[in-house]
């Protein structure tokens, strides 16, 4: 909220959370009554609410801190406003401070790019059509957002299209209209052959009522705009850029008028025209404009194609018919019938059938995935050659796909750090410019060469058409979202937009062990047999008397057999002995399984397998022993085994200059095992998982910035601590929930693949930000005409206007680049580790 705001004298309620009992409502009272300016508090427990009165000289913030100081909260909701006619960063500024000084707003983002301001407030207090009319006030138009996510990106680039449209057909006239007059006078000016032919035909003043006509149909024709925007907000006192293009081309012009037909009123030497000046003007900016329109639309690509991955129908099994219904219509619990080559069209779990199914649109792993009975399915995603149905689980706006459009959307619209700095210049630029351009008139109207007053003129309009802060406003927004959406298209969203500055100055990446590096489930990773027992017959037995034991890695053994096509047998005689292990008959055999000691115990030596138990061991995996009728028939190791793409992940990281550490609650011996075969650097072993959190700050230690990834349940206040938290989108909701970044594939190499983006994003923003102040910071004083003392050069305001629409084209152009990052993940398996190869357009 922004802390300038007040409330005017009167009531208002206030939601209030957490409250039990009737102390509860004592100790908010006594909190919002002790805030200076407060004249009643009364707060009802039944309706959760405070009906708070004050003088007017409260301060929001102080009401609500003063609720959060007691122990409670107040209920926030989110709005979003579509704004039309904005142009520079000046713009988004003048919104911003008027959202924020709605009484209620807690803070109020305004994003240029997207043309999008994101407004958080106290529940009760605001409405939308309070904040619509504030930003009419403010002299910009509201479009409406649609409700469900991913419906609203497709009218907005049809808005865009009809928008570049209109700046075509604008442009296009404009350019008609100029070419004749800059034909006339400044071919005058250089050729003597044109000026000759203009004053043997219609003469000089003839000459000057033509361009009069031209110029002044390019100002109130396709320049209309310019004035409908620029002079209610010079009248406002809030001048914006399209204040700068009025004031600029109306004295070009209007000093030309005043020459043309009132001549004897201005000194002598002094009555020239430049109707071709305001109208190139005009002309050029169109052209930027046009050009700004089209790379904008660029720009929101990666979200048009996330929304076109979304199927417009499905095929639904109702009362033992198949109908084609469209996709509002789908309802949780409906079944769905896929055929070869549909698109999967909401999320479900596959009830019969199976197939292959291409998942590369949502997570970037690009070899498609077996989908049978039980399995999940999401929404996007392309069978294909199998037929299957499913029951839908989750449809609308609970989608996968609309989740993860909500998701680059909030991250494209978020602000970083590294726009404060912009926000600070540009709140006062345009007045700047104004004050500066006047200065500029009255130098070099006062020691100007003769003669003055057009020296005077041209300067000052060059200041006020070169020094528009457009670039500025596109420097940050344009290239987080370019960014943002090559990452999403890559399997990686940034649920946070600032996750994408912060990422780029990690030091540490922390790694949870099970789920994250590991697979998460315990695998038959070992059966070594001695000689004379057949491997295949001494696992079918194994697991036959394992179906009968619910430890994990029972399960794991018998998981290995049935995967492996092995009918298995009742046991019979079945007995557990626990911390020993297990025996039983099978087929007429005894046989016994588990740890040493109960071999030892059966009188059975296990000396055979020293060598395979101590590598085993160094593996960091605990072995067992198997006993059929007496005999030592196999060791066996069951483990939860490494993902194949887990080593060639840290290397990619290393490579990078990065610490990797190990945070996991398994016993040191088996942690310090998978980090000798991974290259983890540091170790954190048997950490509970509330110990998570005091083994990051350690970690954290010396200033280093950190990055945790997991992916349970037990990750989530790990993920939040981190300066960066980074999900496994295989992983938990919670978890998910709790991340700023989630790997939509699982792949550990998306970790380096995201740091690439951040970088690259990061990078591109400060050759933007870069450009954008140096090209004022040079430019103006140009325009201004410092360098006429010793070069004898001006810039002419034909020339500022096109430099001016160049610095907007440059900055969209070059947030473009980050469209051709690209990566290329190597195959890996366990035992080689590909290298992560990014590409990136330098």
């Amino acid at each position: 909220m922004s802390p300038d705001a007040t409330i005017s004298k009167s009531s208002f309620e206030l939601p209030i959370e957490g409250m039990t009992c009737a102390s509860c409502v004592l100790r908010v009272e006594k909190a919002i009554a002790a805030v200076p300016g407060t004249i009643k508090a009364n707060v009802n427990l039944a309706t959760e609410r405070a009906s708070v009165e004050t003088d007017g000289s409260v301060q929001p913030s102080a009401i609500i801190a003063a609720v959060n100081s007691a122990g409670y909260e107040t209920s926030v909701e989110s709005f979003a406003l579509e704004i039309e006619g904005m142009t520079c960063a000046s713009c988004v500024g003048r919104i911003e401070r008027a959202l924020s000084a709605v009484p209620g707003v807690i803070s109020a983002s305004v994003n240029l790019a997207t043309e999008k301001a994101t407004i958080s407030a106290t529940a009760g207090l605001v409405t939308r059509a309070v904040l619509e009319a504030t930003v009419k006030e403010a002299g910009y138009e509201v479009r409406q957002v649609a409700s469900e996510a991913g419906a609203e990106p497709v009218p907005a680039a049809d808005r865009k299209a009809v928008e570049a449209r209109k700046l075509s057909w604008a442009f296009g006239l404009s350019a008609l209209l100029t070419a004749p007059l800059f034909v006339m006078e400044m071919g005058s000016h250089f050729i003597p052959a044109v000026h000759m032919f203009i004053m043997n035909t219609i003469g000089m003043q003839t000459n000057h009522y033509l361009q009069f006509i031209l110029a002044t149909v390019v100002l109130f024709g396709p320049g209309l705009r310019f004035f409908q925007k620029g002079i209610p907000a010079l009248l406002r006192g809030a001048p914006d850029m399209n204040s700068l293009v009025v004031l600029g081309t109306s004295a070009a012009w209007g000093f030309s008028v005043v020459s043309t037909f009132f001549g004897g009123l201005l000194p002598a030497g002094t009555a020239n025209v430049y109707y071709e000046a305001a109208a190139v003007i005009v002309t050029l900016i169109l052209l930027g404009r046009l050009l700004e329109a089209r790379a904008k639309g660029r720009t929101s690509q990666a979200i048009q194609r996330l929304v076109g991955l979304q199927a417009k129908t499905a095929r639904v099994v109702r009362d033992g018919a198949v109908i084609e219904l469209p996709l509002e219509a789908v309802r949780a619990g409906d079944r769905i019938q896929i055929r070869p080559g549909d698109k999967v069209p909401v999320d479900g779990i596959v009830r019969s059938g199976e197939s292959y199914v291409d998942e590369s649109m949502i997570t970037g792993e690009p070899v498609p995935v077996r989908k049978g009975e039980g399995d999940e399915v999401v929404g996007g995603t392309i069978n294909k050659t199998g037929s299957f149905e499913f029951e839908a689980t989750k449809v609308g706006a609970n989608t996968l796909l609309a989740q993860i459009i909500r998701m680059v959307q909030a991250a494209q619209g978020s602000k970083l750090p590294i726009q404060a700095l912009v926000d600070r210049v540009t709140g006062v630029f345009v007045p700047v410019v104004i004050g500066i351009a006047l200065v500029t008139f009255a130098v070099w109207f006062v020691f100007g060469p003769s003669p003055q007053l057009t020296f005077a003129l041209v300067n000052a309009v060059a200041v006020l058409i070169i020094a528009c802060p457009c670039a500025m406003g596109l420097a940050t927004p344009t290239s987080i979202m370019v960014g943002t959406g090559r990452a999403a298209e890559l399997g990686i969203l940034f649920r946070k937009g600032e996750a994408l500055q912060t990422l780029r100055d990690v030091n540490v990446v922390a790694l949870d062990k099970t789920g994250t590096l590991t697979k998460g489930r315990p695998e038959l990773t070992d059966l070594i047999v001695t000689e004379g027992f057949d491997r295949t017959e001494v696992l079918r037995q194994v697991a036959s008397l394992e179906t009968l034991s619910e430890h994990p890695i029972a399960e794991a053994i018998v998981a290995a057999a049935v995967k492996g096509g092995l009918t298995l047998a009742a046991p019979q005689g079945f007995e557990a002995t626990p911390g020993y292990g297990i025996s039983g008959i099978v087929d007429g055999h005894n046989v016994l399984v588990g740890a040493d000691r109960a071999l030892a115990k059966a009188g059975i030596a296990v000396d055979h397998f020293a060598g395979n138990a101590r590598q085993l061991g160094d593996e960091g995996k605990s072995p067992l022993y198997a006993a059929i009728d007496g005999t030592l028939a196999a060791i066996i190791a069951v483990a939860d085994p490494i993902k194949p793409t887990s080593r060639s992940a840290i290397a990619a990281l290393h490579e990078q200059g990065l610490k990797v550490a190990m945070i996991t609650g398994d016993n040191a011996r088996t942690a310090n095992a998978i980090a000798r075969q991974l290259g983890i650097d540091e170790v954190v072993a048997e950490v509970l998982p509330e110990g998570k959190v005091d083994a990051i700050k350690r970690l954290r230690a010396d200033g280093r910035k950190l990055a945790f990834v997991g992916d349970g349940i037990n990750d989530a206040p790990a993920l939040a601590e981190a300066d960066v938290g980074l999900a496994v989108g295989t992983g938990t909701d919670i978890a998910i929930e709790s991340a700023d970044v989630v790997l939509m594939s699982g792949d550990l190499r998306g970790v380096s693949i995201a740091l690439s983006i951040s970088r690259a994003t990061i990078r591109n923003i400060k050759q933007n930000l870069f450009w954008a102040f140096a090209y004022n910071a040079t430019l103006v004083p140009v325009a201004a005409g410092i360098a006429y003392p010793f070069t004898g050069m001006l810039l002419s305001p034909a020339l500022a206007a096109g430099a001016m629409a160049l610095s907007s084209v440059f900055v969209l152009a070059n947030a473009l680049r980050l469209r051709s990052f690209g990566a290329q993940v190597g195959a890996s398996d366990s035992r080689t580790s590909a290298p992560l190869e990014l590409e990136y357009a330098k």
